[in-house]
């Protein structure tokens, strides 16, 4: 099975760069499934139901989501009616789910959304609700499970991986949106602590500077805004599965300006 992830995508930029790039990259690379955070896609907060089905005719299979998921209250139907999660580790009530089981290739697999502590809003216990889920997943015969950890701290993304590594298939890490140098495959699980965003890369976390940097020298709040023209990337990473367990994986960094950068995970046990 090909699996590919893509992480946060930030308002329009990054919806042209899925729109412009994606189906002919799952054709370069036979990907089978592709899986993407929608939580920053409709202007940088939230998902529209227009920019839902936009992204999904665009070549996405799946969409997680994070502490944004609620921002657009019209996403609540489209919990139910499309292929969309909300992190896992809501408490019961919510709506929504957190994970879903697919038919991929003539296998089954499983996509999870957790959402980590520091500085997000409150949830029940990532790292039990993780562990867990994981485990009747597999009790259930599911081989293939990915796991998109929407975390602040690097520290919980990498704790994550120390207690599901060689149970999980992948597990990557979304909503700081600065890709991380740490891509690899340890006891057959890709991992990379942060994919880094899709959209805007000229700016801060894809936001136009302004509001930022004032609020970093006056400490005075502000609205963040996507840029309406900005230099853009796209960011995903490709996995090979196997039994269960990831045999190859890479990320490309796909630029507007025509490069494109490859790195290839290393491996670890």
């Amino acid at each position: 099975m090909k699996l590919a992830f893509i992480g946060d995508i930030v308002g329009r930029p990054g919806r042209v760069m899925i729109k412009e790039h994606l189906k002919k990259l799952r054709r370069e690379h036979a990907i089978d499934f592709v899986i993407a955070n929608y939580e920053n896609a409709s202007h940088g907060f939230g998902l529209t139901v227009k920019n839902a089905h936009e992204l999904l005719e665009s070549g996405i299979d799946c969409m997680s989501g994070g502490n944004h998921t609620w921002d657009k209250k019209d996403i609540l139907p489209l919990l139910e009616s499309l292929p969309l999660l909300r992190p896992h580790n809501y408490p019961e009530g919510v709506p929504g789910s957190g994970c879903r089981i697919f038919d991929v290739a003539g296998e089954k697999l499983a996509v999870l959304n957790i959402m980590g502590h520091y500085g997000m809003p409150y949830v029940d216990n990532a790292f039990r609700c993780a562990r867990d889920t994981v485990a009747q997943l597999k009790a259930e015969g599911v081989k293939h499970i990915f796991l998109d950890f929407h975390a602040e701290a690097s520290s919980e993304k990498r704790g994550m991986m120390m207690l599901l590594q060689g149970q999980v298939s992948g597990i990557m890490g979304t909503h700081t949106h600065v890709g991380s140098d740490d891509l690899q495959i340890a006891h057959g699980t890709a991992y990379v602590t942060d994919i880094g965003l899709s959209g805007c890369r000229d700016n801060v976390i894809g936001m136009d500077a302004k509001v930022p940097l004032e609020r970093f020298l006056t400490g005075m709040a502000g609205r963040f805004e996507v840029p309406e023209k900005c230099r853009k990337i796209l960011q995903i990473a490709i996995m090979n599965l196997e039994e269960g367990r990831c045999t190859e994986a890479f990320k490309l960094k796909i630029f507007d300006d025509g490069r494109t950068i490859r790195t290839d995970a290393w491996r670890e046990g």
